[in-house]
């Protein structure tokens, strides 16, 4: 599924692609033929009567760089007004995009991304060329694998489902969005829908069901390409270190997951109607990790978890799911990879790459059957931390023996979901696989976010005071006071990584502060209690949950406000 960037240069002729990217269509590079010096990636996400929000990724295939500039020129009247992650000038149609101090190296073969708002009127033609620092690059052509694109192969499958495609916005979750105070800034953005019980797949509670979604996908999809995101989230004996979250099924009841639950909605998104959508699976998350992690003679172990190793019906589970539902060619699996605050230590890492192998070679599935992985699902861990690096030595102690590091090898999920895709390689799984982050909640904006390095005091001065992420333990995870809205929805975002994602849908509670009486086989689980000191899997640190929350995947008001106004970027 992987195809190589590479083009003549010179042979450049630019496109508009059906998602507003500036795509190259030109013949691979021959041998003998230099590597071209750079590629640029421009993409209008959003385009509204006055205005647009663009996203712009830059590979450097030159010799390293320790600062940069990137530059282009418009055909029309566009005018940059706001950016991030770039110092961003205008002068007329000329548009210079030079870096921050805190992204200014870029190693060969590495990569940079940077957005901006801007108005127009009339036509907002895509620019024709660009150049970093005084080189004239091409434009990525689309073709290329993990993260690279939308090139395809003889069955229709492409290599990354999220380019060149718009993405399902949910109607029920965008009516909340839309109803809350500021909501309309965000509500057209596409969340993932959660099938979390057999209930959910006809719909549950007068809720749409599956098929009811994809019709209405159908109907937003117009002529061009359309992603739906499915969460898949009902595995015997589910989530086993938490409560908050525990399924409808017991320990044993696999043969119910099969029977009840997968082969269901095997059947539905099999059906010809659905065969234009690119239908995205996330795979169980909050499962697979908790084998490495939560087990054994670790402190951190529970019994409902040794239960799910010894009689293997998570590695059955997923297994099952991967098999049934990748033989459907519209369908793109990606399993759960927890999070780097979760399997980023050097005894989780390797071990959890191996298990997943097991699971996608199990009950029939094979590595074919995943398309990629994703990341931080309904988590917090910061995409980039910028003040700090894994390594950093404060007088003479490195980072990672900070309390808040730990002796993690990874400060950041974008750090992280590279490395482990790379991993996930090596043990197996296809070159061409791409990663997926979620960034619904990880934005840490709003007055507390640090604009520099900490005191150099000692290492925990300089990480904790520069840190982006305000957690009081990278273990908490329900509910967490202080968070925001992360990186909007956008394909391609970095080397490796299909999509950032909203799969957790922004204001959808992580659990309940205090018990609550239900149907939907939920617990009280004291990870969501303000008034929680803690366990062996925070290091009996307090909580972080807001308070008064309901119960898991139920509308919550003041986080999603909370969520608006700590949102990085900015609305």
């Amino acid at each position: 599924m992987s195809r190589t960037k590479s083009a003549l240069l010179g042979a450049l002729v630019l496109l508009a692609g059906a998602s507003g990217t500036a795509v190259a269509a030109a013949p691979a590079a021959p041998a003998g033929i230099a590597a071209i010096p750079c590629t640029v990636d421009y993409k209008v996400q959003n385009q509204w009567d006055t205005g647009f929000t663009a996203a712009v990724t830059v590979t450097n295939n030159s010799a390293a760089k320790t600062s940069w500039a990137v530059k282009w020129a418009y055909a029309g009247n566009q005018k940059v007004t706001s950016g991030w992650n770039a110092k961003i000038s205008q002068s007329g149609t000329a548009v210079t995009a030079a870096n921050e101090t805190y992204n200014g190296t870029l190693a060969t073969g590495g990569s940079v991304s940077f957005g901006f708002n801007a108005s127009y009127s009339g036509t907002n033609a895509l620019p024709t060329s660009f150049t970093l620092d005084g080189v004239t690059c091409n434009v990525d052509d689309g073709s290329g694998g993990g993260g690279g694109g939308g090139g395809s192969d003889p069955s229709g499958r492409v290599d990354n489902p999220y380019a060149g495609a718009k993405v399902y916005v949910n109607p029920e979750w965008s009516a909340k969005a839309a109803a809350e105070t500021g909501g309309s800034r965000i509500s057209n953005q596409p969340t993932g829908v959660w099938l979390d019980r057999i209930a959910a797949i006809n719909g549950a509670s007068g809720s749409m069901g599956l098929r009811a979604h994809l019709d209405a996908a159908l109907a937003q999809k117009g002529s061009g390409e359309e992603v739906v995101q499915l969460v898949v989230y009902d595995l015997p004996g589910r989530d086993c270190a938490a409560l908050a979250s525990n399924g409808e099924l017991g320990p044993t009841e696999i043969d119910k997951y099969k029977t009840q639950f997968i082969d269901p909605i095997a059947a539905i998104l099999a059906d010809s109607k659905y065969a234009s959508l690119r239908i995205v699976t996330t795979i169980e998350i909050d499962s697979l990790p908790n084998l490495v992690t939560n087990t054994g003679s670790r402190a951190t172990a529970t019994p409902q978890c040794d239960t799910m190793l010894a009689n293997g019906n998570y590695v059955k589970g997923v297994g099952y799911a991967l098999a049934k539902l990748g033989a459907i060619p519209n369908v793109y699996n990606y399993l759960d990879a927890g999070h780097h605050g979760w399997i980023g230590w050097d005894d989780n890492f390797t071990p959890s790459a191996t298990l997943f192998k097991q699971a996608a070679t199990s009950e029939g599935a094979t590595v074919d059957d995943v398309a990629g992985f994703i990341t931080n699902t309904a988590n917090y861990s910061a995409l980039k931390e910028n003040n700090f690096t894994i390594n950093d030595t404060v007088n003479g102690t490195s980072v990672r023996q900070s309390k808040w590091v730990d002796w993690n090898r990874y400060v950041d999920e974008l750090s992280f979901a590279q490395a482990f895709r790379n991993q996930l390689v090596s043990v197996g799984f296809n070159s061409g696989i791409g990663m997926l982050i979620d960034t619904s909640r990880n934005g840490w904006g709003g007055t507390a976010r640090p604009t520099g390095p900490g005191a150099t005091t000692s290492v925990d001065t300089y990480v904790d005071g520069g840190r982006y992420d305000r957690r009081i333990h990278v273990g908490n995870w329900c509910n967490q006071a202080g968070a925001g809205l992360g990186e909007r929805p956008q394909a391609s975002p970095a080397t490796g990584i299909d999509a950032y994602v909203w799969m957790k849908p922004p204001g959808e509670s992580d659990g309940s502060s205090s018990a609550i009486a239900n149907d939907e086989g939920k617990g009280f689980d004291r990870m969501c209690d303000p008034t929680y000191t803690g366990n062996p899997r925070n290091n009996n640190s307090m909580s972080g949950a807001l308070p008064n929350a309901p119960l898991s995947g139920h509308w919550f008001s003041a986080q999603f406000q909370q969520l608006m106004t700590n949102a990085y970027p900015p609305l």
